[in-house]
């Protein structure tokens, strides 16, 4: 990995790993992923003992219960010089939506702007905090790749996921037509208007088909289990993977939606 010294930084910083609800119990390797990019990057990574980012009380108008939950995130990251998600939709929640939380109380606002402040999306934290411009890491093949609304629109994550991708010896980046529409996720979206979610997605497959590309891959874990549902029940064989795993070169894992087999006693 190749970085680019640059100044106001300590030279490890010490990075706080917001896992996600979603990586967690879904995708554990996402999460290994990252780890090996920041500590490859220079990094000090730890997991501090964390609950879901309240994306989806908020997104239900649950203000109370995000507002706890986000109390026990601001205070489980305290201390550390960085706070990185896999996540364009956790990070935009704690770096957006927090200090929004708080507005009536100044004392958990300067510790939600705090927080706020030294939060990022993976891809953005390796290339516009840390100067990373490319990675060691190879995959044998042509891919495409969807911008997740919250990292696209809250975060500006578009051009940094691609920089880093195009550093991956062997591999080639054909973009899909709207990469940047949305998927029909949403979060808590999809499952109160599940028929308009389902339409959102079903363009979204004809589009990521229409690439003509073996492999999709996003920055957001809800999007990609989403996207992966869709393209298996209409029998479109794409594989998909967080845009994590091919940086790192740990691919070993099934595709998205792809069940490992069982071992072998």
């Amino acid at each position: 990995m190749s970085v680019l010294p640059l100044q106001g930084r300590p030279a490890n910083p010490r990075v706080g790993l917001f896992v996600t609800c979603l990586v967690d119990l879904m995708r554990p390797s996402v999460g290994f992923a990252a780890v090996k990019l920041l500590e490859d990057a220079g990094c000090i990574v730890d997991v501090p003992v964390q609950t879901c980012c309240g994306q989806p009380a908020y997104n239900s108008g649950d203000r109370g219960t995000t507002r706890d939950l986000a109390m026990q995130v601001i205070d489980a990251f305290h201390g550390y010089d960085y706070v990185v998600a896999p996540s364009g939709s956790c990070a935009g929640t704690i770096r957006v939506h927090y200090p929004e939380l708080f507005e009536e109380d100044p004392n958990w606002r300067a510790k939600a702007d705090a927080l706020a402040a030294r939060t990022y999306e993976l891809t953005s934290f390796l290339v516009d905090v840390l100067g990373v411009t490319r990675v060691d890491a190879s995959f044998d093949g042509p891919v495409t790749y969807h911008d997740s609304c919250s990292g696209l629109r809250e975060l500006g994550v578009q051009t940094q996921p691609r920089r880093l991708l195009g550093s991956v010896e062997g591999l080639s980046l054909v973009e899909m037509k709207d990469s940047d529409v949305c998927c029909g996720f949403g979060g808590t979206f999809a499952v109160k208007y599940s028929d308009i979610s389902g339409a959102i997605v079903d363009a979204k497959a004809r589009n990521v088909e229409e690439a003509h590309a073996p492999t999709l891959l996003a920055g957001d874990l809800g999007c990609l289990m989403n996207m992966a549902g869709k393209l298996t029940r209409d029998g479109r064989p794409i594989q998909v993977r967080h845009v994590a795993e091919v940086l790192a070169g740990m691919t070993d894992e099934p595709p998205i939606g792809v069940a490992k087999a069982p071992a072998v006693k």
